[in-house]
């Protein structure tokens, strides 16, 4: 592969820049439900489609549509009065020789699935519809699929992109969600509902998390209530992070309550999508779990996407574990960061992407011209196992949000 470029860069690292801006999106957020659905529905037709076959069909299930309904909430109750809406579509093969797959039928109840196991407090029989049109894919991405090669061909001319490691806030912010719907912070605070939105912001040394969090009501007594409940969950993140960073940290709940009005974040579910939120595949958190508008991203929807020839997931996802790796091996030479691109052609070999382009933010003794030679023979390997990485994104290693 003749494609690999390695430079220094001429960027700043991230934690000596006076500013960053961190965005995730929890399990619950709308934008996250669906593409947990989808990515879900694609590891599950791999699944079909390797039992029956022996190998995975042409798909890309990366759209979906969550349109939210209506509910009304009280103190200690709540119903939802317009059902949840969960549209899927995409591409998928419904026939292969005498073989028939009920593409529209597994995507409805791993859908289904996904949401009885990632949420607690949905009904999905009175409270959610799902409907499927997934049809079958473009001929010519088929055939793209399906020819004859020694590696997969490429089901798009697209580019995908990783960095490492992750910098202060940015871990933070993945970990405050994670922690907050955790089991165990689950059982401790059960008033804390799935939809979390945790926004990010450094400025110098100082760290400031601004949480959207979807309080239960049947867990809620009344405004009072609410207020300390929101107090103690302030206070347990706060001190969560004193584990997580040296910088000074603060947290603000749920900002736009009026306690006054007894205008507050309660929902019957635990999800904002009970009332009008709306979420869609591609929206939300890119495959290293942030949204990171000071790093580098690419806008691909990656979940949905087929793990056999989608660069588009497959190379964003590559990018970003080739940058870790990198990291790990060659920090102690000098690598304070590491930015990956990559580019394909569609129809080309996907282990041969037309471009991989690898910047280095380094220390001042680091020595470029061994770091080249070294960090493009693991590039050159990292190419060589593409395959067992794909194997891996058909089980759910990697995850996509």
């Amino acid at each position: 592969m003749n494609g690999i470029v390695i430079a220094k860069s001429n960027l700043k690292p991230i934690e000596g820049r006076r500013l960053e801006y961190v965005e995730r999106k929890g399990v619950g957020h709308p934008d996250s439900l669906i593409d947990g659905i989808v990515d879900n529905i694609s590891m599950e037709l791999c699944k079909e489609y390797m039992d029956r076959l022996g190998f995975v069909l042409h798909h890309n299930v990366d759209k979906g549509l969550i349109i939210g309904g209506a509910s009304e909430v009280g103190f200690g109750t709540g119903k939802i009065t317009r059902k949840i809406e969960v549209i899927l579509t995409g591409r998928a093969t419904e026939f292969h020789g005498s073989n028939k797959f009920e593409i529209n039928e597994i995507a409805k109840m791993t859908a289904a699935r996904y949401l009885k196991e990632n949420t607690r407090f949905l009904d999905l029989e009175n409270e959610v519809i799902i409907d499927s049109k997934i049809a079958n894919g473009s001929t010519d991405l088929n055939s793209i699929f399906m020819r004859e090669s020694e590696a997969p061909l490429a089901n798009d001319t697209s580019f995908g992109v990783g960095y490492a490691p992750l910098s202060d806030v940015e871990n933070l912010v993945l970990e405050t969600e994670r922690f907050l719907n955790s089991k165990e912070y689950k059982n401790r605070m059960p008033s804390v509902g799935e939809d979390i939105k945790v926004m990010g912001l450094r400025e110098g040394n100082k760290i400031l998390l601004t949480v959207a969090i979807a309080f239960v009501s049947r867990y809620v007594n009344d405004i009072k209530d609410y207020k300390e409940q929101k107090e103690k969950v302030r206070q347990d993140i706060i001190g969560f992070a004193k584990g997580k960073t040296q910088r000074r940290v603060n947290a603000i709940i749920n900002y736009g309550d009026s306690l006054e009005r007894k205008e507050i974040y309660l929902t019957k579910s635990g999800l904002s999508c009970e009332s009008g939120d709306d979420g869609s595949v591609g929206r939300g958190n890119r495959v290293n779990g942030l949204i990171t508008p000071f790093r580098y991203m690419s806008l691909e929807a990656a979940a949905g996407k087929n793990p056999i020839n989608h660069v588009g997931k497959i190379y964003n996802i590559f990018a970003n574990e080739l940058a870790k790796d990198i990291v790990k091996r060659y920090g102690d030479s000098g690598v304070a960061e590491c930015h990956i691109s990559m580019l394909s052609q569609i129809g080309r070999r996907i282990d041969d992407p037309r471009s991989l382009s690898i910047n280095l933010v380094l220390g001042k003794r680091a020595d470029l011209k061994g770091l080249k030679k070294d960090i493009g023979s693991l590039a050159a390997e990292w190419l060589s196992k593409m395959t067992e990485l794909r194997h891996d994104m058909q089980k759910g290693k990697y995850p996509v949000f």
